[in-house]
């Protein structure tokens, strides 16, 4: 039987005010990850989001279940071990500073959402939490069971999974709402290097201390550099998402390109300088340093320097990188190696292989043909840069919820989402499950 569209949309959009205030609970708890508890293996804050979620769940009508107090889900239709999963995660990364708005709140202003994780990922998977619920509430019948799994360290390297199916089968195939649209069948190759450098003579002296906002997550935007004379120099950029460094002014790679033009250092530092200036400042695709690899399912490779720090004699260069579906980790390492300055090794901190879903899957063809019918956009599957649970939980695909030309908003401070926006998140991933259900 086909899927009411007009009747579930209305009656999506007849639940905004009961979602946002779900979702404003879930966004007051600061689920940044903390240190490991017996039974909070992540930190109390993303367990407390997770139970909070599921405490909305069982309010529901939903069967709920915490495993291994790492992942918990909600579950509805027939029970059995064959279910469509979702996977979203509660987690989120350090709310960062100078927001106009309170960070771990959900707060609406001239119709847009403020708040840590509105976007990545709390906003999209209650979204579908809620989704489901409408389809329970219009009576929908089911003939397969879905699972809303709701994560706690996808932004830390994704160790709930391992977690989760220690206990629990893996889907038989569904999606994670933490990337974008269309529905993304393919996920780039990630390695994450430190190009460390030994210098020789002490021109690393000329620098007294070498500190930066660094972190993995993001290029970093601001620098101060105290030199051997006393002299301070500040360096201010624009943080951005370090999978889109292009939106970005990284301070790191600024900061070699102004000491360049300027000729301010002498000695090995001056070389190592020019050598990061040229091969990385605003060369994002690896070209500078003979990475320069694309494909055209993929495009461009690209590359984000985040950390550099200064050691007495030692310069500890770090990256991420986000490869071709084409290319292997191998191709890239054994060029940027030849690329190398000075006295350098390479090291490889963390890998995470490329992965392909079947473009012909029916699921695939289903989200397309929801998207196109809820957006007017075209809805042919794509790939992305990004890194979602899709790379660790098997036969699930990143779908939503950011739509095309939205980059650059989750991991920055007022993190958002438009009130519109999420609201047809809603409406998607509610018609999506109707049809998968069914």
């Amino acid at each position: 039987m086909k899927p009411d569209y007009d009747l579930i949309k209305q009656a999506v959009y007849a639940r905004q005010e009961d979602f946002f205030a779900g979702l404003k609970e879930v966004m007051q708890i600061n689920s940044v990850k903390a240190d490991s508890t017996e039974d909070a293996p992540f930190g109390v804050g993303p367990k407390q989001a997770v139970l909070k979620a599921l405490e909305i769940a069982e309010s529901m009508g939903f069967k709920t279940k915490m495993v291994n107090n790492a992942m918990g889900y909600a579950q509805w239709g027939p029970d059995s071990s064959d279910y469509i999963g979702v996977f979203g995660h509660l987690d989120v990364v350090p709310e960062g500073t100078d927001w106009d708005y309170e960070p771990f709140d959900l707060t609406e202003d001239n119709g847009v959402l403020y708040g840590r994780g509105v976007l990545d990922n709390k906003g999209p998977i209650m979204s579908n939490l809620y989704a489901l619920s409408v389809l329970k509430e219009l009576g929908f019948k089911t003939t397969k069971t879905v699972r809303i799994v709701f994560g706690s360290d996808e932004e830390s390297g994704s160790a709930d999974i391992p977690m989760y199916l220690e206990k629990e089968p893996a889907p038989l195939y569904g999606y994670t709402p933490d990337c974008k649209y269309p529905a993304v069948y393919g996920e780039r190759g990630v390695v994450g290097i430190d190009i460390v450098t030994t210098f020789s003579d002490d021109s690393l002296n000329q620098i007294q201390s070498f500190v930066g906002n660094f972190d993995r997550s993001s290029i970093p935007d601001t620098l101060d550099v105290t030199l051997a004379t006393g002299e301070i120099i500040e360096v201010r950029g624009k943080r951005s998402p370090s999978n889109a460094p292009d939106m970005g002014l990284n301070t790191i790679t600024l900061f070699a390109k102004n000491s360049t033009d300027e000729a301010r250092f002498t000695g090995e530092l001056a070389t190592y300088l020019s050598w990061l200036a040229d091969g990385f400042h605003d060369k994002h695709d690896g070209s500078g340093i003979g990475a320069g690899f694309s494909d055209e399912d993929s495009g461009s490779l690209q590359l984000s320097p985040y950390e550099l720090n200064l050691t007495e004699n030692q310069a500890i260069l770090s990256l991420s990188i986000r490869y071709p579906i084409s290319v292997t980790e191998e191709e890239v390492l054994e060029a940027i190696t030849s690329h190398l300055v000075l006295d350098s090794e390479l090291i490889a901190r963390r890998r995470m292989k490329s992965t392909v879903f079947d473009r012909h899957h029916p699921m695939l063809k289903t989200m397309q043909k929801v998207y196109e019918n809820c957006t007017g956009q075209d809805g042919t599957p794509v790939t992305t840069t990004g890194a979602t649970y899709a790379r660790s939980m098997p036969n699930i695909i990143a779908f939503g919820p950011s739509f095309p030309g939205q980059k650059g908003i989750a991991h920055n401070k007022n993190e958002y989402m438009d009130v519109s926006d999420l609201m047809k998140n809603m409406e998607i991933y509610a018609l999506t499950l109707a049809v998968l259900m069914a």
